[in-house]
């Protein structure tokens, strides 16, 4: 299965996009160059990596708008100007509209499908106990308990979480799994997926990009 809006590519050229962009820049802006950027991957390989599988794009597409949210924390944190009320309303609302189904894709249909080979357990229970880390961070972050170390962390370890998916995990299933296994998984996670909040959330003044210091 191959939708027609599926691209090859992989998720850090997008977030680093974001990185590039001026301080001012909303988020439907930056949505804007991330799929720019995801259509330009289609003839580009990350640091010798395999292009991304077009069954497993709409995860690797999620994962560019939490990359882009890291983005923006990360320069936050740099310039020091942290509002940890709006960065814990951002980071809420970034799993109530996409992460919380995303999490949930994957635990149904990703993670089974991907245990079900020798080599890939041991990163898919890794993976699976980062849910539990980051779920905890989500619930700390709506109910407000979240500082501005914690919010560093938080981000540090998304972004780790993601890039090990993307380049251990998703890249191991491409190796081991068949192009009929790969459609029929890209078909089940459609289904759980489609229920993900197509709705684009802007920053607000608080949590909008920043100047590289």
């Amino acid at each position: 299965m191959v939708a027609g809006g599926r691209q090859q590519g992989t998720p850090d050229q997008a977030a680093n996009v974001g990185a590039g962009a001026d301080a001012g820049v909303t988020l439907s802006e930056l949505n804007t160059r991330l799929d720019r950027a995801a259509r330009r991957s289609t003839a580009l390989v990350y640091h010798g990596c395999m292009l991304r599988d077009p069954n497993l794009i709409p995860l690797s597409r999620q994962h560019q708008h939490a990359l882009a949210l890291c983005v923006r924390l990360d320069r936050a944190m740099q310039a020091g100007r942290i509002d940890v009320e709006a960065w814990q309303g951002e980071i809420q609302q970034e799993f109530e509209s996409e992460i919380e189904v995303h999490f949930a894709a994957e635990e149904k249909e990703l993670f089974p499908a991907a245990a079900r080979f020798l080599e890939l357990k041991q990163v898919v229970a890794e993976l699976l106990a980062e849910h539990i880390l980051l779920r905890d961070y989500f619930a700390r972050a709506a109910a407000r308990s979240l500082d501005r170390q914690s919010l560093g962390t938080f981000g540090e370890k998304l972004v780790q979480h993601i890039r090990k998916e993307e380049r251990q995990l998703f890249e191991g299933m491409q190796r081991v799994m068949s192009s009929q296994e790969l459609a029929a998984l890209g078909s089940a996670l459609d289904e759980v997926l489609k229920s993900a909040s197509q709705a684009c959330a802007l920053p607000s003044e608080a949590t909008r990009l920043q100047a590289k210091p």
